[in-house]
């Protein structure tokens, strides 16, 4: 059993077909139909069951099939990995970052990063932090800095860095004049909100006015933390949103949330068990390292 062998297995599994997977091989059907013979031989099991039209896969067959696929993989990653080493490492790396401090997180490591490996080109895509999953899932972007919680599941991950969550006002509003610089929960019962739209995030705000035995009168739901703050400015309502929503401005106020927990936790995720790319082992790799 050799990597050939294998390779014309996968084609023979994935079409079902001796002729169709020899047109894909370029190659005659006798030598093909010869190899598979060959390999059932050499494992001693039965690997298609031969029908008229088509074959099927026996339960070998499918082991066999999962398993070709990985040692396949993994000479191809390999290949790429001593041509990435030979020519220095080179590509582009997809990387979604949520709003809020993300950006200026990740701006140090990417300066860094492409100072170290010239050739490398970053594809930064962003959203909240459901956009950035969803993006995950589909194979759009490989890595991530989203808002905690993450589905553990489904994601691998190591936190970042916290931000603390603010409630941004117009300057009109009763709560602006206030000589304190923090606002409470039970200040902002019954206030018209403004909340992220990230799933997590709104499930949170809900956890700590329900600590409070009142619910949160959400009137917005946004991505954008810049309009989220626009929108408070003009009275729209309070904007509950990590602080790095707020940029001075004379028509709004920011006042930290008090209390524990007020905070927002930043991840560095990417999926479990779908193996990446060495330049994005590697750039994994050097964030963990630069948060030693």
């Amino acid at each position: 059993m050799n990597l050939r062998s294998l390779q014309y297995f996968v084609a023979v599994a994935e079409e079902l077909n001796i002729s169709h997977a020899a047109q894909r091989l370029n190659m005659s059907q006798p030598p093909l139909s010869n190899q598979m013979k060959n390999l059932e031989y050499e494992l001693n099991t039965v690997l298609f069951v031969r029908g008229k039209r088509q074959l099927e896969l026996t339960e070998s067959g499918r082991l066999l099939y999962r398993r070709a696929k990985e040692i396949l993989g993994l000479t191809d990653k390999a290949e790429s990995e001593i041509l990435s080493m030979s020519q220095g490492m080179s590509g582009t790396i997809s990387l979604g970052l949520v709003e809020g401090m993300a950006p200026d997180i990740a701006a140090e490591w990417l300066a860094s990063f492409i100072e170290a490996h010239p050739l490398v080109r970053f594809r930064i895509f962003d959203g909240n932090s459901d956009d950035l999953v969803e993006k995950m899932r589909s194979g759009i972007i490989s890595l991530a800095v989203i808002t905690a919680p993450c589905n553990q599941s489904l994601l691998n991950s190591f936190s970042v860095g916290k931000e603390q969550i603010c409630a941004i006002m117009r300057k009109k509003h009763p709560l602006a004049g206030s000589s304190k610089s923090s606002v409470s929960i039970s200040d902002l019962i019954n206030e018209p909100l403004i909340v992220p739209s990230s799933r997590a995030m709104i499930d949170t705000i809900y956890k700590w006015f329900r600590a409070e035995k009142a619910e949160p009168r959400i009137v917005c739901e946004m991505d954008s933390y810049l309009d989220a703050a626009a929108l408070a400015g003009r009275g729209v309502g309070i904007s509950i949103f990590p602080k790095t929503a707020y940029i001075p401005n004379p028509s709004i106020v920011s006042k930290d949330l008090a209390g524990k927990e007020k905070s927002v936790e930043y991840l560095f995720v990417w999926r479990k068990g779908h193996p990446l790319p060495t330049i994005e082992e590697a750039f994994i790799d050097y964030v963990k390292e630069t948060l030693k």
